[in-house]
């Protein structure tokens, strides 16, 4: 084995001894293995408001391994908090700002490995570009899950009760009851949003010990994988085995498997090419789509699903899933245990962790097989999502089909563009919107605004019982992990930067064509037109068209709008 990093440097920079024993390092243990311990620990939200005890525990495991850990904090915020303001056009844009701290924290100071802590939607992903990036031997942690409130009660519900209290279908006593037991833990948002996708998405790349993807957040078992976790990572430090040497295009495509089977976050679309391009891979939205076609939707989890997601776990979480799909999957691929993921799944059969799952469902009063269907019971057979391409996104946009209505999978409809969120929300609320309606927002995508989340419009829709099964929502802007109904983001390439989605007219005739992933404009006020005549047409409105001007001039989203690539490539800075 060569020499240690940490060893290396302190020959070059006699400084790196004395500033460390100024924090109370002792002179044995600075010639131990480094391990820095890298969290988004802060009172930010649930999500992370806990972390700091997963990383004490981490520094546990580490002494006991004979390491000797450094923590480092780079706090996340919260989509959540975001939400109903500008704050949310800052949520993208900070996912690479969190990735780039990692970069300067590992790079000013070298290690020989580490250890990332994080939950929720823009943290975990940060965190696995991090570790891409950095290179160095590394395992990831996730926070878990929040527990569900009352009678299941979930945040994601809270969208569409706000909806109907201003529509006056509840009260505001009702609404404030909600409100207040939505959120009775610590942990992620309980459904399969992006934070609860992202954190499975790490344990399915190879990233995370196995079974700890997706805990629940109070439960003792997540304090031991934390400890587990930092010896792990100082046998990884010892035998030099870095990320690029595990995750590799077969981890990518486990990942997009396990990723149908749960039906995830859409906003997976954007953080897995992110992901890779820093592993030195390059994955495109055609792989989602290719291996989605004829996949098992096996996952029964909210918000496309009865349960909340706490009960992932208690069904056997990711290696159960893996169980079910076993033969599609690529069992060679390497992991942080220094194993292969099949040798993995065989050791997980034989320790005893599916008894100790099904203890869990048992005090739940479920079995695993109401939660996470076996293959030949699945829920869907073509996956979760599809990528539409046509006209109007020449470089495509998405849909979770899992998550629409079946009467808007084919479905030709009237454009009604809006230029921003408000609008359209206003638009929705006072029923200026009606059924056969294709609703535009954009100039919302990463050069345009950041990339905010369409959130309390999805839910105006969804919860109209009229509207969400009769129009469609397409933004070149992104969606909530816990958006349904018939929602289609990440149009490309954006209003911003020309895209057809800023020539659409009022009155266009929009064909949605979800089995033939189509997505076009197909005629001007309500006559449709041939496909030469509305490249005519559109090549005329582009001569017309002008750039807007830029939102942001100054700060991090005048840099993210400057350097972000479009939403279909990861909507990452180049």
């Amino acid at each position: 084995m060569e020499q240690l990093v940490s060893q290396q440097i302190r020959k070059i920079a006699p400084e790196q001894d004395p500033l460390r024993m100024g924090m109370g390092w002792t002179a044995e243990q600075l010639s131990l293995p480094q391990i820095m311990v890298e969290s988004t620990f802060g009172d930010s939200h649930p999500g992370s408001a806990h972390l700091l005890g997963l990383v004490e525990e981490v520094c546990e495991g580490t002494a006991e391994a004979r390491g000797r850990a450094a923590r480092y904090f780079t706090t996340d915020i919260c989509d959540g908090m975001a939400q109903g303001h500008d704050g949310i056009n800052y949520s993208l844009a900070s996912r690479d700002m969190i990735c780039n701290m990692i970069e300067i924290h590992a790079g000013a100071t070298p290690f020989d490995g580490g250890v990332f802590v994080s939950s929720c939607d823009k943290g975990v992903p940060a965190h696995l570009m991090g570790i891409g990036r950095v290179n160095m031997p590394s395992i990831l942690v996730t926070g878990g899950v929040m527990d569900a409130g009352p009678d299941l009660l979930t945040l994601e519900q809270i969208g569409i009760y706000s909806a109907q209290c201003q529509r006056g279908e509840i009260t505001q006593e009702q609404l404030d009851y909600y409100k207040q037991h939505a959120c009775p833990s610590c942990g992620a948002c309980s459904f399969m949003g992006t934070a609860s996708t992202m954190q499975v998405m790490g344990e399915a790349l190879g990233l995370m010990l196995p079974g700890s993807a997706l805990m629940p957040a109070c439960c003792e078992d997540l304090k031991h994988i934390a400890r587990e976790a930092g010896r792990q990572a100082v046998q990884l430090a010892r035998l030099g085995l870095k990320p690029r040497d595990i995750v590799t295009m077969d981890s990518f495509e486990n990942a997009v498997m396990v990723h149908a089977a749960i039906s995830g976050s859409t906003n997976s679309l954007l953080h897995i090419p992110a992901i890779a391009r820093e592993f030195g891979l390059t994955l495109d939205a055609e792989l989602f789509d290719r291996l989605h076609r004829g996949a098992r939707y096996l996952l029964d989890v909210r918000p496309a699903g009865k349960w909340p997601a706490q009960y992932f776990y208690y069904a056997g979480g990711v290696p159960r899933i893996m169980e079910q799909i076993r033969p599609l999957l690529h069992l060679d691929a390497m992991t942080v245990t220094g194993k292969t993921l099949g040798e993995n799944l065989d050791r997980l059969k034989q320790s005893g962790f599916y008894d100790s799952c099904n203890a869990y469902c048992q005090r739940a009063g479920i079995t695993w097989q109401e939660v996470i269907r076996p293959f030949d019971r699945s829920i869907g057979t073509d996956g979760a999502i599809a990528i539409l391409k046509g006209n109007l996104a020449p470089e495509g946009a998405v849909i979770k089909h899992t998550a629409c209505p079946k009467e808007m999978f084919q479905a030709t409809l009237r454009a009604r563009p809006f230029d921003s969120e408000e609008e359209a929300l206003q638009a929705v609320l006072t029923h200026q919107i009606q059924p056969g309606d294709a609703v535009f927002i954009r100039y919302e995508g990463p050069k345009g605004s950041g990339m905010p989340e369409m959130f309390y419009t999805t839910e105006a829709i969804s919860s109209d019982k009229e509207l969400g099964k009769t129009i469609a929502l397409l933004t070149d802007g992104r969606f909530s992990g816990a958006s349904t109904g018939p929602s289609i983001g990440h149009i490309s390439p954006e209003a911003a930067d020309g895209g057809p989605i800023a020539l659409v007219e009022e009155g266009d005739l929009i064909r949605i064509d979800i089995p033939n992933r189509v997505l076009e404009i197909a005629g001007v006020q309500g006559e449709e037109k041939t496909a030469e005549e509305m490249e005519e047409i559109l090549r005329e409105r582009r001569a017309r068209w002008k750039p807007r001007p830029m939102r942001y001039s100054s700060g991090v989203l005048k840099i993210f709008s400057d350097h972000a690539v479009s939403p279909m490539k990861g909507g990452y800075m180049k």
